[in-house]
């Protein structure tokens, strides 16, 4: 009975956080909801002014985007700014013949009179954190906006965002991310579905009430103090932009989170980029959670709800490791469930917890209503998406608890950058793309386990019980087996 009572209690403590973080994300709704109703206007600078305007320095962090430079180039190239007040810095850690077109772009803009830089360095030291601290140094801006090669700013952008600097307290304005390849593939739909609820949901829920929000590396505007203030960018975690936006936020430096500015940007449309920048992202935050905590924690100067607020968002991904204990587990605990008769009293208690998932449907739901609207129809094309949605994540567990750990015990990586594609342009020709990862990852073979390991729990449901059959964990197990499959033959189709 020890197996089963160490099993138990992990079970139930891995629930318990996933409940928790469910109440969060329901605390969120209700923040999100409220700030719908009020209407957020900006100071606006009179553009006309000259002494108004200040000078604002673009940042384009690259290394190797052979695909997407000259779109990214040309967009950046058309932001309505005056050309006196504007300087954009090529951030060029490029080891490929992209230096060298960049390079020749660079010169053609610059003699049409734009006044662009090619900022190179001799060494990758702190990856992209490196790449923007070696910008400051010689950043000419009272602001810096930086984005990655894949994001298309509207012409108007930063007049849509510089006036909210007319507050001495900023330090960050966050644009919402929009997605130009929304609707390629299934694959594109999911990592949208799981982006727009952080955009909305989450940084409006956090930001309305004053809880800490992240900039998120890319469409975004800080103030040059606030970073030179918060420490600078540091490149020992692999999330740098939540690492530096935790430091702004503890020295009391508020962000703008702007829902209604949207900046579009290339989804990865190929499993193996799509892991790659999932591995990072989720390697990041818990390397932060280590970095950060007992930080929030002691800080004098926070709210206890803000500090609450704050943990669980450096765990968000921790959430996948947890997710992957519950759903591990799950098949023993049925075992258990039919064997020990004097437990069912527990296992009733346990059933409360279902309510997590109803919790997230509720809370992705308005999410989804905001972007495409209500009613029965869209309704039900939402539900559809939410189990799929919820499949394919449950499905990247693995991978994504393997980053967290590797987080959390402080195993040192590198910066893997996402491929891009250009994909409006190349349409289906992305398996000529020379960044894709050529091998298999041993931890494919694992998810198709996995995917073997919960079929057999569909099938066991069948066959235990008094009755002949115990199928309350079947639609999860169902879920996993599709989400698990999913991601394995997708892995093998792709070579990820």
């Amino acid at each position: 009975m020890i197996l089963e009572t160490v099993i138990i209690v992990i079970y139930t403590i891995s629930l318990i956080i996933i409940f928790a973080y469910s109440l969060s994300q329901l605390n969120l709704l209700f923040n999100y909801l409220r700030a719908q109703r009020k209407k957020d206007d900006a100071v606006l600078f009179n553009f006309k002014d000259p002494a108004q305007i200040p000078f604002v320095t673009i940042q384009l962090p690259v290394y190797n985007e052979l695909y997407v430079m000259e779109r990214l180039l040309d967009n950046i190239a058309l932001l309505d700014y005056p050309a006196d007040k504007l300087e954009i810095q090529v951030l060029d850690d490029s080891t490929d013949e992209s230096f060298e077109t960049t390079r020749n772009h660079i010169k053609r803009l610059s003699d049409k009179g734009l006044d662009i830089k090619h900022v190179t360095r001799t060494d990758r030291s702190g990856f992209k954190a490196g790449a923007l601290k070696e910008g400051l140094k010689v950043a000419k801006g009272e602001f810096i906006a930086i984005f990655d090669a894949d994001f298309l700013p509207e012409p108007n952008w930063l007049q849509r965002t510089v006036p909210y600097f007319k507050d001495r307290n900023i330090g960050v304005v966050q644009t919402r991310w929009g997605h130009i390849n929304r609707d390629y593939s299934l694959l594109t739909k999911v990592q949208a579905f799981a982006l727009d609820a952080h955009f909305t949901l989450e940084q409006v829920g956090r930001n309305s009430k004053g809880h800490f929000i992240n900039f998120n590396g890319t469409a975004g505007l800080w103030r040059k103090q606030c970073i030179e203030d918060a420490g600078n960018w540091e490149g020992d975690t692999l999330t740098e932009d939540l690492d530096l936006s935790y430091r702004a936020q503890l020295k009391n430096w508020k962000f703008k989170y702007l829902e209604d500015v949207e900046t579009p940007a290339e989804l990865p449309v190929v499993i193996s980029a799509a892991r790659s920048q999932q591995f990072r992202w989720n390697k990041g935050g818990a390397e932060n959670f280590q970095k950060m905590s007992r930080k929030v924690l002691t800080s004098k100067t926070i709210s206890p709800k803000t500090k609450l607020h704050g943990l669980l968002h450096l765990l968000n991904s921790t959430m996948f490791l947890n997710v992957l204990i519950v759903a591990i587990l799950s098949i023993p605990m049925l075992y258990i469930k039919n064997e020990y008769a004097h437990l069912k009293p527990y296992f009733y208690v346990m059933s409360f917890f279902v309510i997590s998932s109803v919790i997230f449907f509720i809370c992705y739901w308005f999410m989804f209503k905001s972007i495409y609207g209500g009613g029965f129809k869209q309704f039900l094309k939402y539900t559809g998406m939410f189990f799929v949605f919820f499949s394919i994540a449950m499905g990247f567990s693995l991978h994504n608890s393997i980053a967290v750990i590797e987080g959390h015990l402080g195993k040192r990586s590198d910066f893997i950058r996402t491929p891009k594609f250009n994909i409006s342009e190349l349409k289906d020709s992305w398996k000529g793309n020379k960044y894709l990862k050529k091998n298999i990852s041993i931890n494919v073979i694992f998810e198709g386990l996995l995917m073997l390991y919960f079929g057999f729990g569909m099938y066991y449901a069948s066959v235990v019980g008094d009755q002949g059959g115990d199928f309350g964990l079947f639609p999860f197990h169902f879920m996993l087996f599709m989400g698990f499959g999913f991601v394995f033959f997708k892995s093998l189709t792709s070579k990820a």
